[in-house]
């Protein structure tokens, strides 16, 4: 072992590459995006280091153009499993003692690797496999990832180096031990950049992780496993293991070796999760550590001073960019009635001219939702707006799945505040508003913070300073990232660590220390240079 307190790079924040006409990056993406859509791969599990193929296939397919098969993927079962569990318990003897620079060398070099060579495929990937526009690729799966692994290597180095006192012939110490057991990693399809983070944070910790994708991110995480792999990633400390959701999750949970859970996705699923560990509890070695981001039903709350400008770019742009399924996008607004006629026709002039169709046209804002699943749950809100009385669709609201999972950017205007379109989570592209009178603010910061059960972004547009402090004050706990002036979406690692409450998730904060520390467990140390020879105290002397 190297006699150093070595110290990583400091990191700083990936720049966002530009696509634009006449660049070198937009025309090398151009031909990778042709060289991925023109070949089909066959995507294994990874276990141990090696690709296993189960043979029960299916199709991955593109969500803009569902006829255009991009791969074939295998589905892991029982057996596949206990190998991964296994796999990742003899990783664990040997990742767990390595020092920590040595483990933070393999992310960084992933980074690099990402920011470099990888840049192009895991974007591409990303684009015709999740249907994302180059830019929101650009700063998902190439930007913020390389920030996830750059950030974390530094912040895991600012809690090894922080160390109790110590008084006169004592020397206290704390060493952070990695956990005990597996990480079981359930990452969502909707940033790639998560995929790669959350079996990625456990392992920098010298914890091991089994690492499920969404069945619709497969493509995209495939590749970032394989960078990993050319990174140095050792056989068995992360497991790529894809499959049944609820069969993996049958094995995995009953395992004595789980010890934590690192899960984006819906909240009814991390709650059935929770449930089942509690129902395991006496089957662990330790008590898991459960982290987790679900939902959100987003809002924005404009005060009577607002920047129409500035607020209607943030509601279409938190709204409608990746399709609205962002955990952070914008799903609800409340708009004073003194600003609605200008608010009203600019929203309507801009998404109006959004063009939407294929992420290999460079022209296109919006791609395709998805899946069949969120084609229709998406689509059912608004048939039901067009049904009500009580909403109003004022831009958008067709939808058609001829080729691929179309859906309009719409907008609905809610009479009632609490309607189902203002209240539930959509995951897509609809924005429901309601109108309010200027002299009822006080009333609608009290009805944001009361309409959902989530609690994970937010904004308020004003330009009076004591509206902007009121909001603050009364939205203080419906948003775990909160936007002052910007839309609610956007988190990036350094800057705004990403997390929400209430029914949003544990905001145990992505991108930040706090993340980090729930994947260790701490051993104080405390060494005594003269130990005492007598077990006497001076206040037993006379009488």
């Amino acid at each position: 072992m190297a006699s150093a307190l070595f110290t990583t790079p400091i990191p700083d924040n990936e720049p966002v590459l530009s696509y634009a006409p006449g660049t070198p990056e937009r025309e090398s993406l151009k031909k990778k995006l042709d060289e991925l859509a023109g070949q089909q791969i066959d995507i294994p599990l990874i276990i141990d280091g090696r690709e296993v193929r189960t043979g029960d296939t299916s199709n991955y397919v593109m969500p803009h153009d569902t006829g255009h098969v991009l791969a074939t993927w295998h589905k892991g079962g029982p057996q596949e499993i206990a190998a991964a569990i296994e796999s990742s318990q003899r990783a664990w003897k040997e990742w767990s003692r390595w020092p920590w620079e040595e483990r933070a060398a393999v992310l960084l070099k992933a980074a690099d690797l990402l920011a470099g060579p990888w840049r192009d495929t895991v974007n591409a990937s990303t684009m015709l496999g999740q249907s994302k526009t180059v830019h929101q690729a650009e700063i998902d799966a190439a930007c913020e990832l390389i920030d996830f692994w750059r950030f974390n290597c530094h912040y895991a180095e600012e809690i090894y180096s922080e160390q109790p006192m110590s008084s006169p012939g004592v020397w206290n110490r704390i060493e952070q031990r990695p956990l005990e057991g597996f990480v079981y990693a359930i990452t969502p399809f909707n940033f790639t950049s998560i995929g790669g983070n959350l079996p990625t944070a456990p392992a920098l910790m010298g914890g091991v992780s089994l690492w499920k994708p969404s069945r619709t991110s497969i493509y995209s995480n495939y590749f970032v496993m394989k960078v990993l792999q050319e990174a140095g990633l050792p056989d068995g400390v992360i497991n790529f293991v894809i499959g049944d959701s609820a069969a993996l999750t049958d094995v995995i949970l009953p395992s004595p070796h789980f010890a934590g859970i690192h899960y984006t996705g819906s909240t009814e699923v991390f709650l059935m999760l929770w449930q089942k560990m509690s129902e395991n509890l006496r089957l662990y070695k330790n008590y898991p550590r459960i982290v987790g981001e679900t939902g959100g039903k987003d809002f924005i709350v404009a005060h009577a001073s607002a920047d129409v400008g500035a607020l209607a770019a943030a509601m279409v742009r938190g709204a409608f960019e990746y399709q609205g399924q962002k955990c952070s996008a914008a799903s609800r607004a409340y708009i004073p009635e003194s600003l609605w006629p200008e608010v009203k026709e600019q929203l309507v002039e801009m998404v109006n001219s959004i063009k939407m169709g294929d992420p290999r046209d460079f022209r296109n804002f919006m791609c395709a939702v998805i899946d069949r699943n969120a084609f229709g749950s998406i689509s059912e809100y608004i048939d039901e707006a067009k049904a009500s009385a009580d909403m109003e669709i004022l831009v958008g609201g067709g939808y058609n799945d001829k080729k691929g999972y179309f859906i309009e950017p719409t907008i609905v205007v809610s009479q009632d505040p609490k309607s189902r379109l203002m209240c539930e989570e959509i995951f897509g592209p609809v924005l429901t508003l309601h109108v309010y009178k200027d002299s009822e603010w006080k009333e609608m910061l009290e009805l944001c913070d009361v309409t959902s059960d989530y609690a994970l972004t937010g904004a308020i547009f004003a330009r009076d300073r004591a509206a902007i402090a009121e909001a603050d004050d009364a939205l203080r706990y419906t948003a775990g990232n909160y936007y002052i002036n910007d839309k609610p979406t956007g988190a990036v690692v350094g800057q705004q660590p990403f997390g929400g409450g209430r029914a949003s998730g544990t905001n145990d904060k992505a991108g930040s220390a706090i993340n980090l520390m729930r994947w260790v467990t701490p051993r104080t140390i405390k060494e005594n240079f003269v130990p005492p020879t007598d077990y006497t105290y001076p206040y037993m002397g006379g009488k």
